[in-house]
């Protein structure tokens, strides 16, 4: 906890990489009206804590288990005066018009700098809203897609040729579960294989 004054916005941070968790924590707690008050490693942590005194809740898009969207849609149904937020680096369309569905205030890459952050912590904070303005023109244009966020997600995996053991240790499933993600997204893309179904995928900016 940093040592900010008493009326600072109260920040829960949720990220399951530590690196990136306390760098983003350290970031924000250099902005004196930012309090990063508590932290977590996975949206299950984040859902355990019974008492939530925060202002707003940065959530990573990707944890294992439940993933940032649905931790912010089942924060919103407990507490929902509690802003949420998405910081993630894996800003599909698919991904973005799932999290305003949820309610999510705001959703933005990790590659923006800190001032942005803390800018739209306090936006979201202030009832604002707040969403990259690159990956919203990239969701305009890519249109809907036919795949899941989880089949996107693991079909950008094996883009590069990974065995599906590699795929299913990055993305926190067994091997079985993205097999049948692969198969369920080459027949939405009527692909014959699956680097058949990421090139049509990237073609149309759903990866």
């Amino acid at each position: 906890m940093s040592d900010n004054s008493a009326d600072a916005i109260r920040v829960l941070l949720a990220d399951d990489e530590t690196l990136i968790r306390d760098a983003l924590r350290a970031l924000l707690n250099l902005e004196g009206d930012i309090d990063v008050v508590a932290v977590a490693g996975s949206g299950e942590e984040v859902l355990e804590m019974t008492d939530l005194a925060v202002d707003v809740v940065v959530l990573d898009l990707q944890m294992p288990g439940i993933d940032g969207i649905e931790t912010a849609e089942r924060l919103q149904s407990t507490y929902p005066d509690i802003a949420t937020m998405i910081v993630t680096g894996h800003g599909r369309p698919g991904y973005l018009r799932r999290a305003l569905a949820a309610g999510v205030r705001g959703f933005l890459p990790k590659t923006v700098s800190a001032t942005v952050l803390a800018s739209v912590v306090r936006t979201v904070h202030e009832g604002g809203r707040y969403v990259d303005p690159e990956l919203a023109a990239e969701a305009i244009s890519a249109g809907d897609s036919p795949l899941t966020p989880r089949e996107a997600d693991v079909l950008e995996l094996s883009g590069a040729g990974a065995p599906i053991e590699e795929v299913a240790q990055r993305a926190h499933l067994s091997p079985g579960t993205v097999r049948n993600y692969l198969s369920s997204a080459m027949g939405k893309l009527d692909a014959t294989n699956r680097h058949e179904a990421v090139q049509i995928a990237r073609r149309h900016g759903w990866i």
